[in-house]
Parts: C-alpha cells; sequence; structure tokens
C-alpha cells in the first residue's frame, strides 16, 4: 500500500484516498515535494498568485508533505527573498508543532515558538495574505494553558464562548472566501480547550451558518461538529443505541440540509473533498439517498478517510473506512437507480 493512497475493492469498485482531492496540479507537485525537490511547488503558488482560497487550500495540503522533508528549508536558502518561501516556511513550522502536539513530544514548546516566529515574520512580509494569520490560528489548539491572551477574546457574539475571534478576524478581513481552514480551526480550538467543549462548537458551528451564504463550505461546520460529538460519546462508551439516528431528526436534519442546498455540483480545485465525504456521509446516514447519490458521483473514487473511520466497525482500520464509504455509495445509488426505474414504470403505466 502506498503511504499518499488507501484503497480496498468491494464490489468491484475501488475508493482512492489523495491529499490533492480535486486538485490534479498539486497533485503533480506533491509528488516532487516529497523527495525533497522544491522548485514546481515555487512555480505552483506563483501561478496561484492572490486566489486566496486556493493557496491556503493547496499551502495547507504542502505543508503536510513537506514537514517530512528539507524541501521548504532549501528553498529558502537559496531564495531568501522569496515571500511564498517564507509563508510555506511558516505553515510547515506550524504543522511540526500540531504533529509534535498530538504525538505528545517534548519538543513541542520549541516548535510551537519556531512556528509562532515563522507566521509573524510571514505576516509582515505578506501583509495581505491570510495564510500567516491562519497558521497563528491553528497554533491556538496548542495553548491548552492559555498563556497568550489572544487565544481567549470575547466572542462577536453573545452566548458565544471566548477564543481566539481576534485571529479570525484578521483571516476574515484579508479575504473571507479563504477563511473554510481558519474556522476549522476555531472549532479545533473549541474541543481542545478545557474551558470550552463540542457543545461550544456545535454552537459556533449554527452561529456561522446562521449568515454564511448559499454554497459556502462553512456551511458544512456542523456536519463536522455533530460528527465529533458522536465520536466522543462512542469511543468513551456513552452513545446512546439510538444515536446514530441523529441524522434523520431535528435539529441535526436541518443543518445537513442547509448544507446541501447549493453546494457545487461542479468540483473545483479548492473544493474540499473531505466536506464531501462528511456531506455524503450525513445524507446517507440521514436516509437521503438521492441527494447522496449526487454527491457520491461528484466525489467518483475520492473518499477520505474520516468521517467513515468514525461510523465504521474497526475505526483503527483505514480499510474498514472505505468499506463504509463502498457501502454507503453502492446503497444510495442503488436505491436511486430503483426507485428512478419503479418511477419510469409507474409512468408507462399512467399513460
Amino acid at each position: 500500500m502506498r503511504h499518499d493512497r488507501e484503497s480496498v475493492g468491494l464490489q468491484g469498485f475501488t475508493p482512492v484516498y489523495h491529499p490533492a482531492g480535486f486538485d490534479r496540479e498539486l497533485r503533480a507537485v506533491l509528488a516532487d515535494l516529497q523527495m525533497g525537490r522544491w522548485l514546481s511547488v515555487r512555480d505552483l503558488l506563483a501561478q496561484t498568485g492572490d486566489d486566496w482560497a486556493l493557496r491556503t487550500a493547496r499551502t495547507q495540503v504542502l505543508a503536510v508533505a513537506a514537514a517530512r522533508t528539507d524541501g521548504v528549508e532549501a528553498w529558502l536558502a537559496e531564495e531568501p527573498d522569496s515571500a511564498d518561501a517564507a509563508v510555506m516556511r511558516a505553515r510547515v513550522a506550524v504543522e511540526r508543532a500540531l504533529q509534535a502536539h498530538r504525538a505528545g513530544q517534548a519538543t513541542l514548546v520549541a516548535l510551537e515558538s519556531q512556528a509562532r516566529q515563522a507566521c509573524l515574520i510571514a505576516a509582515r512580509r505578506v501583509p495581505a495574505d491570510p495564510v500567516p494569520w491562519v497558521g497563528l490560528l491553528a497554533l491556538a489548539q496548542v495553548d491548552v494553558g492559555l498563556q497568550y491572551g489572544e487565544h481567549w477574546r470575547v466572542a462577536w457574539e453573545e452566548m458565544l464562548p471566548a477564543g481566539p475571534w481576534g485571529l479570525l478576524a484578521r483571516v476574515c478581513e484579508r479575504d473571507s472566501s479563504s477563511a473554510r481552514e481558519a474556522f476549522h480551526r476555531m472549532m479545533q480550538f473549541f474541543y481542545a480547550c478545557p474551558h470550552t467543549s463540542v457543545a461550544d462548537a456545535i454552537n459556533f458551528s449554527q452561529w456561522t451558518v446562521s449568515w454564511a451564504p448559499v454554497g459556502s463550505p462553512l456551511r458544512m461546520l456542523p456536519l463536522y461538529a455533530y460528527m465529533e460529538s458522536y465520536r466522543r460519546h462512542r469511543e468513551e462508551g456513552t452513545a446512546d443505541p439510538l444515536q446514530h439516528r441523529q441524522w434523520s431528526r431535528e435539529p441535526v436534519i436541518h443543518y445537513v440540509k442547509r448544507a446541501f442546498l447549493g453546494w457545487n455540483i461542479r468540483a473545483a480545485p479548492c473544493t474540499s473533498v473531505v466536506d464531501l465525504n462528511y456531506l455524503a456521509h450525513a445524507l446517507w446516514a440521514g436516509h437521503q439517498y438521492a441527494d447522496a447519490a449526487k454527491v457520491f458521483q461528484v466525489l467518483d473514487r475520492n473518499a477520505t478517510r474520516l468521517p467513515w473511520a468514525y461510523v465504521c466497525d474497526d475505526p483503527s482500520s483505514p480499510q474498514s473506512a472505505m468499506r463504509e464509504f463502498v457501502r454507503a455509495r453502492a446503497q444510495c445509488l442503488t436505491t436511486t437507480r430503483t426507485r428512478a426505474v419503479a418511477s419510469s414504470k409507474h409512468s408507462l403505466r399512467s399513460v
């Protein structure tokens, strides 16, 4: 099995996982970056320009791959005046700090400090770029002791918890269309902070949906929050046996429908494959098979481990998660075809 791909066959269909998702140009660059080559990264970011949504998405994926190599460091050494290299250095530093945090490594303090400094340098180099501020926002989840005052600010709206609202504002000031990752980072802060909870993340996601325009990826946020709640209850053994039915009940079904309304039926390079997997799952679990089938058709073979790992028999097995994806997809497509055939026969009999 390749390290950048998870696949499993079932019923003649083989799903594929690739971090680049629908972004074909990014796929080729990732292959170079994984071998420490940085020239194609430089060219890709130059081509991306100030398309902030695409730039944010691409640099996030690139940073995960670059964190395992010295490619970005080599680029910065060769071109110390490159603003894009400075931004990527910040991205990589943040990714390494987050990985150390998840692993409980003793190097976290040093890595966090390096990442914070790299983000501030990049923010000064490229004042209009939201990416360095997204990086600073991502680091908030590491600060569980709230040592930095910027991570505990009064919320924009009443009834919402305090948090790194000022950092979120810095991202939105630069380009609200690139704020998908920033809002997810806020959710991750609420999950991690000892003074907030998953319930706070749910409230935050619902508030966001109340003003997010039709078709915005921010409308997907409640799907993530509800799934995180389900995951925690399942891990703790406190899940209601009927809790999986939440996807067909209010208020969850309301937010699933809001997420589906206006979603982009033609996937763009910056369209999140993870978002569409969450949407497909929520529709399938809520028995909205016809709508789920539309999402699965756009996804084609593009699967992600989450959310399927949270609902499959063995959450630790990537193959188990992929089988759940294939099973859900097959059920939705088969049910939709069967209903279409039945409707066609009924129409013929009525003529």
